[in-house]
């Protein structure tokens, strides 16, 4: 079974090298890196052109679809040769010790492994409040109450079977899509479970998360998720 590292960049010149050196560093398992230029206008694209160029394992494809982390996403699993999927954020904020106990817990038979913040050995360190609340209280509530299997239900830090990807119908057009796959791959019968992880803030560039624009589309699938539980 081999794992596939999707990761969507914008104008991170001044990250990306050093996430692949410690991703080479930190993942014992087999795998290959697809890294997904999302427009970037910097000099994002020479970096990565360099990086393939001294690694064959690393791909560099382009999202040829409408600019955005959802769509950035969708280029990648499109391009990927593994059974099993990990996206990570392009800023370095992921703890990447946590992947070979994610792919564990896939070895084990669950087909959704998710990063979380919010159990005994996580944490999340910088960043908005605002938006660490919002993320803390949308995986709480529906751990608690509808019963679904993660406690960080919006983390984008999840590992995948490439069969759950190939299943959905993924309407997402922004950063929602890490909390709509597991929404609906819960309801289709799909195992999910969570293993600890540490999130830090970046520490260079700035962040295209904005959490005023992006707040409706979390609501709608926070809802959809109630109605869904209640409606069967």
């Amino acid at each position: 079974m081999k794992l596939s590292i999707v990761i969507p960049v914008h104008n991170e010149e001044n990250n990306i090298l050093s996430l692949i050196e410690r991703i080479e560093s930190s993942v014992s398992i087999p795998y290959e890196l697809v890294v997904v230029n999302d427009y970037s206008t910097d000099r994002t694209q020479e970096v990565l052109d360099k990086a393939s160029s001294l690694n064959g394992n690393i791909r560099v494809v382009q999202n040829r679809l409408a600019p955005g982390f959802a769509n950035a996403l969708k280029t990648g699993f499109a391009c990927i040769r593994g059974d099993v999927i990990v996206p990570i954020m392009g800023d370095s904020c992921d703890d990447l010790n946590t992947i070979d106990e994610m792919f564990s817990k896939i070895l084990q038979g669950y087909d959704i492994v998710c990063g979380c913040r919010y159990t005994k050995g996580g944490g999340r360190f910088g960043g908005s409040k605002i938006k660490g609340f919002l993320s803390y209280f949308a995986g709480k509530s529906l751990y608690y109450l509808l019963g679904i299997p993660t406690q960080d239900i919006a983390n984008a830090y999840k590992m995948y079977r490439k069969k759950v990807l190939d299943a959905i119908d993924i309407k997402s057009s922004a950063f929602e899509i890490s909390m709509e796959i597991p929404l609906k791959a819960y309801y289709m019968g799909f195992k999910i479970t969570d293993v600890p992880t540490v999130w830090n803030e970046r520490s260079k560039g700035r962040s295209n998360f904005k959490i005023l624009k992006l707040l409706p589309n979390y609501l709608r699938l926070y809802v959809w998720a109630i109605i869904k539980k209640i409606t069967g």
